[in-house]
């Protein structure tokens, strides 16, 4: 049986599989570029000055595109598993439950949890998937 269970946030995720006899980690690096708004220079000491102009939308739009390569990419990653875990802060994990169900039925189906883990090492994120499916 192919149990695989992921831990991920916006920048990385570890993919671990665990079988009868051992387990192996993965690390998928996100390549995501996050958006910073900062100041273009410009006075204000005077009304009607320059105003920094940002263009958000595109940047907003530019991220949803590289979201969805990154959890392309995990989801060609993990195409032959039996059981998916997921684990992250925040709604990472339930952003990548939602892709998984809506655009990789096949792999949606076999999710059986989706838990919030904060930021871990890779030891504790192989501990934390190891005991997850060594108790299910």
């Amino acid at each position: 049986m192919k149990n695989i269970g992921i831990w991920l946030d916006s920048k990385k995720a570890y993919i671990v599989r665990v079988s009868d006899n051992n387990d192996s980690m993965e690390k998928v690096d996100s390549q995501i570029d996050f958006y910073n708004r900062t100041s273009t220079g410009g006075s204000r000491v005077k009304w009607g000055g320059t105003q920094d102009i940002t263009h958000e939308q595109s940047f907003l739009e530019k991220e949803k595109h590289q979201f969805k390569k990154y959890f392309k990419t995990i989801a060609d990653t993990i195409s032959d598993v039996d059981s998916l875990a997921l684990f992250g802060p925040a709604d990472i994990n339930e952003k990548l439950r939602k892709e998984l169900m809506d655009n990789y039925p096949s792999i949606g189906k076999r999710i059986v949890a989706v838990k919030k883990a904060d930021s871990m090492t890779e030891n504790e994120t192989r501990a934390l998937i190891l005991d997850f499916f060594n108790n299910r």
